[in-house]
């Protein structure tokens, strides 16, 4: 079975088509997209974003042609950890933070260190192409799909369901699409003019719009409109900005920085009163200075400890959980 997914509004997958084939060869996928194209058309900043499949390239190429063509970043990642073997755990980080910038210079700067831990992996990115990968290379606006990661989601969700007869595995998509939609579209009714009950699925929620707030306690806290509130106003026919804090105006950003910060002047033009002139400060006093190089970190959480980025391993044995000081067992032979 092939499918085609995108994200809604909210960052939930949204499936828009699916098909049962013979099997996934160019001929399926190019008559997969022409009937996307037939029921979506052609539309402006679209794109598609696979693991890098020939046969998916090759359809859109035809049905589509000029459509940009993206790769998932992480089956990138996965390709990078299995073909070079050193850097993993730096590379992960900055990897993601590159393929993530929103800037040029950003980008150059986090690709010089991904060259200072490997050259190759660099040599890899730039073989693939810069523009397949990297938000800002991308011709179209990405926003946050830099993954494929909704189509592993919607395939795992079917796993089962593709074992069965095609009419039954037919009837099991019907059903699961139509039970999202319905999940989606609140049910609302209305007790007064601001009083709401809302039925989020079997769970029921009470939105006064008046005092703007909801039992969920997004509404109230965040001073933003839940969910629940959305589908109240929606049922009243209102838009939501009047319901949102004038914090997240763009006046009230640019209040934040509307005091000024003042230069000073060179030392020599400084006109310091006398009375500040002749005070006399004295060095802190307290406890004695403790031993050894002062402390310029934080110490370390437990969990942060205990995480990938702080293991401790033996010199000796290669392990982890000890070092080759507390190693007690003759060392490993080489």
């Amino acid at each position: 079975m092939l499918t085609a997914s995108t994200m809604d509004a909210a960052g939930t997958i949204l499936p828009l088509a699916y098909a049962v084939v013979d099997s996934e060869n160019d001929a399926s996928w190019k008559w997969l997209f022409e009937q996307f194209k037939q029921a979506y058309g052609e539309r402006p900043s679209m794109f598609v974003v696979s693991d890098r499949n020939e046969s998916m390239l090759k359809a859109t190429s035809i049905v589509y042609p000029g459509m940009p063509h993206y790769s998932c970043m992480w089956h990138i990642w996965t390709n990078i950890r299995s073909k070079f073997k050193k850097g993993h755990l730096q590379l992960h980080e900055l990897y993601f933070a590159t393929a993530r910038s929103y800037t040029l210079d950003k980008f150059n700067e986090r690709m010089s260190k991904i060259e200072e831990v490997d050259p190759r992996v660099k040599s890899y990115l730039y073989d693939i192409g810069y523009h397949r990968w990297s938000r800002v290379h991308a011709t179209v606006n990405r926003t946050w799909t830099m993954a494929s990661n909704i189509a592993e989601s919607l395939n795992a969700i079917t796993k089962n369901a593709r074992e069965l007869p095609i009419f039954d595995l037919l009837e099991y998509m019907r059903t699961l699409l139509e039970r999202w939609t319905n999940e989606k579209l609140l049910k609302v009714r209305a007790s007064t003019n601001h009083i709401h009950n809302v039925l989020d699925g079997v769970k029921r929620y009470i939105v006064c719009l008046e005092n703007k707030k909801c039992c969920c306690g997004h509404f109230q806290l965040e001073e933003l409109p839940c969910v629940h509130a959305l589908a109240a106003l929606r049922h009243r026919n209102e838009t939501h900005e009047n319901y949102c804090s004038p914090y997240y105006t763009r006046e009230s950003l640019l209040h934040t920085y509307e005091i000024p910060v003042n230069p000073l002047p060179d030392e020599s033009k400084w006109n310091v009163p006398q009375h500040i002139l002749d005070e006399v400060v004295n060095p802190p006093t307290g406890d004695k200075r403790q031993p050894g190089r002062p402390q310029k970190e934080r110490y370390k959480t437990y969990d942060e400890i205990k995480s990938k980025k702080y293991k401790v391993s033996c010199g000796n044995y290669g392990g982890e959980e000890h070092n080759k000081r507390s190693y007690k067992n003759a060392p490993k032979k080489k």
